[in-house]
């Protein structure tokens, strides 16, 4: 049975992130906003709602080390793995704006995450000032895209072809399809996790290794497989704001909500992965800054990292 829910979970998540992306994009072109935010926002939201269920429904059973291994066990899967394969696939050029605002404040936000997390506690008032920040994040990344649609008055004849082709479905249509994609995503998402964690736990894993490994790559798939599908329909600034928006929630949104409701205890090992979380997060604006765009090379490297890291935790 496990099995089988494993695999209608799988069938929901891609058909899900597939319909997503298709009514995001539609969205985005429908409103003259740029694929960059809503990638940041509208996409990151929705495929990040499985890592918010699953930390929240955590805290408020008193288990917050698995909010702390959800959300860096998802943020490491979503630059290592989602970025790396989706690189692979395709050279995945980097806005200006990805460079100089966006990368950087994911740094900012991992690293004050690292500082409140030295003390091994994140209380109330730290998870306030997680929410904080997501409030001035998401309300920032909203003034960026009407700044965006004013000054962007003329179109490419392709961008142009898009928006006449998508104006033909309304937009409560186009809302509708978005809906559906989410709760795909969602449903599909939260199968995945509860199959693959009762499949592993018959294997014997502890709860720390499934919370690191299977819980944090099932809550992640809805990242991967909306990445490789916007990449596939060319939408490759959806793949990178997904990813970045995605990891700027789980710690901000999610963690935050986490700690409001319940302070989180964490252990020392979970404190070392917050390390490496900072580091690889430094790495990727690294390789974004240097040729701006991420090659196959560099998805190469980062994949290798997260099979190393993988090793890592298994042996520990």
């Amino acid at each position: 049975m496990s099995f089988l829910i494993l695999i209608i979970g799988f069938v929901l998540l891609i058909k899900g992130a597939d319909v997503f992306v298709e009514g995001a994009s539609s969205i985005a072109k429908k409103f003259n906003v740029p694929s960059m935010i809503i990638g940041l926002t509208i996409v990151a939201m929705g495929t990040s709602a499985p890592e918010a269920a699953v930390s929240i429904t955590s805290s408020l059973a008193g288990q917050n080390d698995m909010s702390v291994a959800n959300v860096v066990g998802s943020n490491f899967f979503n630059i290592l793995v989602v970025l790396g394969v989706s690189s692979i696939i395709a050279k995945l050029p980097v806005q200006k704006d990805t460079i100089k605002k966006d990368t950087p404040f994911l740094i900012l936000v991992s690293a004050l995450l690292l500082i409140f997390g030295i003390n091994l506690n994140i209380g109330r008032v730290e998870g306030l000032a997680l929410l904080a920040l997501f409030t001035y994040f998401l309300v920032n990344t909203i003034k960026s895209a009407k700044n965006a649609s004013e000054s962007d008055s003329s179109e490419t004849g392709e961008t142009a072809i898009a928006i006449e082709t998508t104006s033909e479905i309304s937009l409560p249509k186009t809302i509708l399809v978005s809906l559906v994609g989410i709760v795909g995503i969602v449903v599909g998402g939260d199968m995945v996790v509860d199959a693959a964690t009762s499949i592993a736990t018959s294997f014997g894993m502890s709860a720390n290794l499934v919370g690191l490994t299977i819980v944090a790559v099932g809550t992640s798939l809805p990242e991967f497989v909306t990445s490789i599908v916007a990449i596939k329909k060319g939408e490759t600034e959806i793949a990178i704001g997904n990813v970045i928006g995605s990891n700027l929630f789980n710690i901000l949104l999610v963690l935050g909500l986490a700690a409001v409701i319940n302070p989180i205890s964490m252990s020392m090992l979970a404190f070392i992965d917050i390390i490496f979380m900072v580091l690889i997060t430094i790495l990727l604006y690294v390789f974004m800054k240097n040729k701006s765009s991420l090659v196959k090379s560099q998805g190469i490297i980062l994949v290798v990292l997260y099979i190393a890291y993988m090793a890592y935790t298994i042996m520990r």
